[in-house]
C-alpha cells in the first residue's frame, strides 16, 4: 500500500512539471500574436504598425498619404507640358531679318497695301547701311561752341553707307529738341555738326555723341515701312 501511494505521488509530480513546461512554451507565442479581451474579442497587438491593420483602415491611410504626392506629380507634368508648348523661340534669330519680318506682317495685315510698289530689297539695303554706319564707321567727335562736331569716315561699302545715311539723318533731326544739325562732305565721309542755342542742351548733345544722336528721334520705324512700300528713299 505504501509503495503504491509513493508511485501515485511521483506520477502527480511529473504531470505538474509537464503542465508548467507547456504553459511556459505557449505563453510567448500567444503574447506575440494576439490577445483576447475578457469578452473573448480579439484585440490588435500593441506593436502592430500604423496603417497596416487587418481592418482595411491601413490601406485608406496609405492612400491618403499618397494623394499629395500624386497631385504634385500631376502639377509637375502640367508645368512641363506648358513649358514645351511655349518653347517656340520668340526672336527671329537676326535683327535685320526680324525687322523685315515685322514689316511684312504689317503689309499683309493692311488691305490697302499696293504690292506692285512694295520694295523690300530697298529696306534690306538700308538695313545693311545701318549696320555699316553703326558698327564699322569711324566717328571722331570734337566739342564746339554749342555742341559737337563729328567726322564720320570709312571706306568701301561703309563710306557709301555714311554718304547715304548721315546727311539724311541730319535732315530728320534738324530742329529736334531745338537742335541745329547739318553735314558737310569729306573726301572719305561726312562732317556732322549738331549744336543748340540752349546752354542746358549742350551737355546732352555731347553726352549722346555720334551714335546717340544717330538713334535720336522716332522717324526710323515709319521710314522703314514707307521704304518697304516704295514711298521713301535716302537718295531723295
Amino acid at each position: 500500500m505504501k509503495t503504491r501511494t509513493q508511485k501515485l505521488g511521483i506520477a502527480a509530480a511529473v504531470a505538474s512539471i509537464f503542465a508548467l513546461s507547456g504553459a511556459a512554451l505557449t505563453q510567448p507565442i500567444g503574447a506575440a500574436s494576439s490577445a483576447e479581451s475578457p469578452t473573448g474579442a480579439r484585440t490588435t497587438p500593441d506593436h502592430a504598425m500604423p496603417g497596416h491593420d487587418s481592418s482595411g483602415t491601413g490601406s485608406e491611410s496609405m492612400k491618403g498619404m499618397m494623394q499629395p504626392h500624386g497631385q504634385h506629380m500631376m502639377e509637375m507634368h502640367a508645368r512641363h507640358a506648358a513649358q514645351m508648348a511655349s518653347a517656340t523661340p520668340a526672336m527671329s534669330g537676326q535683327d535685320a531679318f526680324g525687322t523685315i519680318q515685322g514689316i511684312v506682317r504689317k503689309l499683309e495685315a493692311d488691305p490697302k497695301t499696293d504690292w506692285s510698289k512694295v520694295d523690300l530689297e530697298a529696306l534690306r539695303q538700308h538695313l545693311v547701311d545701318m549696320n555699316e554706319v553703326t558698327l564699322k564707321a569711324v566717328a571722331e567727335a570734337k566739342p564746339v561752341d554749342g555742341g559737337l562736331e563729328i567726322a564720320v569716315t570709312g571706306g568701301g561699302r561703309t563710306l557709301a553707307a555714311i554718304q547715304r545715311m548721315v546727311p539724311a539723318h541730319a535732315r530728320e533731326i534738324n530742329g529736334l529738341n531745338g537742335w541745329s544739325a547739318k553735314t558737310v562732305p569729306l573726301p572719305n565721309g561726312v562732317l556732322l555738326t549738331v549744336i543748340s542755342n540752349d546752354p542746358k542742351a549742350v551737355p546732352r548733345i555731347r553726352g549722346l555723341g555720334f551714335i546717340g544722336i544717330l538713334v535720336s528721334g522716332s522717324h526710323h520705324q515709319p521710314h522703314h515701312l514707307a521704304m518697304a512700300k516704295g514711298e521713301f528713299s535716302h537718295t531723295q
